[in-house]
């Protein structure tokens, strides 16, 4: 079995992709090996994405916020499948990926931009965390092997037209 490379980008690259990124490693035995970057990264990782991403028992020393220009250097990981996770992400000009890997969008509302106590933050978090959680089980679960380029991007796609 194949690992695959995952990119999921987003603009901050402190909470959506961050988290996908954590998924994506630790719940797919080892058939996806999962990346995170921002169009214009913050910086630092969100303290209720790293609360979500403990229950995964993934390294949180790998966890910080990186520019997508990243993945465009040499020597960078090539990636096979890159999944934007917000809606601004996905409306920007993306660069051009080495090996022309297979793009989707799965947009989910920035947990972020919750107001509120911070149980009500914890709970956005959660929800999103849930949300890419399901669709990433759900990617891993598609026998790639047999599906051409053609069909794998429909039925990315398809799992991005879902209800978070």
């Amino acid at each position: 079995m194949r690992t695959h490379n995952i990119l999921f980008l987003c603009t901050g690259n402190s909470a959506r992709s961050i988290m996908a990124e954590a998924i994506a490693t630790a719940t797919t035995n080892g058939r996806f090996t999962g990346y995170s970057a921002g169009s214009h990264p913050t910086g630092k990782v969100n303290p209720f994405a790293i609360e979500q991403i403990k229950s995964l028992n993934y390294p949180l020393a790998k966890l910080r916020s990186k520019s997508w220009e990243e993945f465009t250097r040499p020597g960078a990981p090539v990636m096979d499948f890159i999944i934007t996770v917000c809606d601004s992400a996905a409306g920007e000009v993306c660069p051009v990926w080495p090996g022309s890997p297979v793009m989707a969008h799965w947009g989910f509302p920035d947990p972020a931009a919750a107001k509120g106590p911070d149980e009500e933050k914890r709970a956005a978090f959660r929800a999103v965390f849930l949300g890419l959680k399901r669709r990433i089980e759900l990617m891993a679960s598609l026998k790639l092997e047999a599906l051409d380029r053609m069909a794998i991007q429909q039925e990315f796609k398809k799992i991005g037209s879902m209800k978070p």
